[in-house]
């Protein structure tokens, strides 16, 4: 049997430099105002109040501006400054991540919207029982130039019951679930807990995960004597809202989803320069 010989297979693979297609100048003279990645899902953790963190999965978009003279972006490097980022996440961890990515991508303007299940634990009402209640939370930045915008969005789900319904009723009143969806911007950081719990007390009564039954008499009870219009919802948030100093812009909108007709009713106030 012939003796075997060292090839040359072998041996490490060379180094080759690879071409750079993205890099190379674009001759169509169209500038792009959002390029980037959109749909990544990572798990995260989240800072809340009073440093108090918890896990979550998040789903992000980001993108850069590209010059004219620029074919592509670099697609990888979003991928790599998110998978970076070792700190917990709030509104103030954004503008971080925004210059990191407009540093790596040598981009003037910088997007990243991060969405997530918030979950926090909530005790009923009488009984006590603890639950998870999930509420939906969008973090939105964008950087631009020097100029840094944060915003923060957060759906909570209520109860609301009909006030003309319980004055031309004789038993009862209809009432129904809505969702608030709030979006702020602020002088300084606000904890998503307090935006939760303004809007929750904004509507005829809050909502559980888990209810008892004199959980949900007390419930039933409350909402009963706080009847409120998908009208008064939206004003009882935004003059929350307007009480709050730190807060420099708002949107409130309101959506319930009516028992009795096969429509919902909806409602929405934009902030106003005063």
């Amino acid at each position: 049997m012939p003796q075997a010989t060292e090839t040359n297979a072998s041996a490490a693979p060379q180094s080759v430099p690879l071409h750079d297609l993205q890099s190379e100048p674009d001759h169509r003279a169209l500038k792009i105002d959002k390029v980037g990645i959109r749909g990544l899902k990572m798990p995260i953790t989240i800072l809340g109040q009073a440093d108090k963190q918890s896990q979550t999965v998040a789903t992000f978009d980001a993108y850069v501006d590209l010059p004219a003279n620029v074919k592509g972006t670099h697609m990888s490097r979003f991928v790599e400054v998110l998978h970076e980022q070792n700190e917990p996440y709030s509104i103030t961890t954004l503008g971080k991540i925004l210059q990191t990515i407009t540093e790596r991508l040598a981009a003037r303007t910088a997007n990243l919207t991060v969405r997530f299940p918030l979950f926090l634990e909530k005790a009923s009402p009488v009984s006590g029982r603890s639950s998870l209640m999930d509420y939906q939370v969008t973090l939105r930045g964008q950087r631009d130039g020097g100029q840094l915008e944060l915003q923060q969005e957060v759906l909570v789900p209520v109860k609301t019951l009909c006030p003309c319904s319980k004055t031309i009723s004789k038993y009862g009143a209809h009432n129904q679930r809505g969702h608030v969806t709030v979006k702020i911007r602020s002088s300084e950081p606000i904890a998503t807990e307090e935006i939760i719990r303004l809007i929750e007390t904004s509507g005829s009564a809050e909502l559980y995960a888990i209810l008892k039954r004199p959980d949900e008499k007390f419930v039933t009870e409350q909402a009963y004597e706080n009847p409120v219009f998908v009208e008064d919802l939206v004003r009882n948030v935004v003059t929350k809202l307007k009480n709050d100093e730190r807060i420099t812009w708002y949107e409130v909108e309101a959506e319930n989803h009516e028992s009795i007709h096969n429509h919902n009713a909806y409602a929405l106030i934009r902030h106003r320069e005063e």
